[in-house]
């Protein structure tokens, strides 16, 4: 084909043609089916496998108490948050 290159490098430049024509074809066909197709979001489902809760008590496991001390600092903490 080309007196200056090599079989090897020709071969090379076929395969580099065939793979940017499949990929140029291929994002073509990506964008033309993108523009005509969109599917309806789906209605969103609650999480089935997060349970509800069982009322106002939690478990003892998730509770921790607070001594005094720790309340007051705990206290202290939220009075210094800016509301703005």
């Amino acid at each position: 084909m080309f007196t200056s290159m090599s079989l090897a490098q020709e071969i090379g430049l076929g395969v580099l043609v065939v793979a940017a024509v499949v990929w140029v074809l291929g994002l073509g066909h990506m964008l033309w089916d993108s523009r005509f197709h969109h599917p309806e979001p789906a209605a969103p489902q609650g999480l089935a496998f997060i349970p509800s809760q069982r009322g106002v008590e939690s478990h003892p496991m998730e509770r921790v108490e607070l001594t005094e001390e720790e309340k007051r600092a705990f206290a202290g903490l939220v009075r210094s948050i800016p509301l703005s």
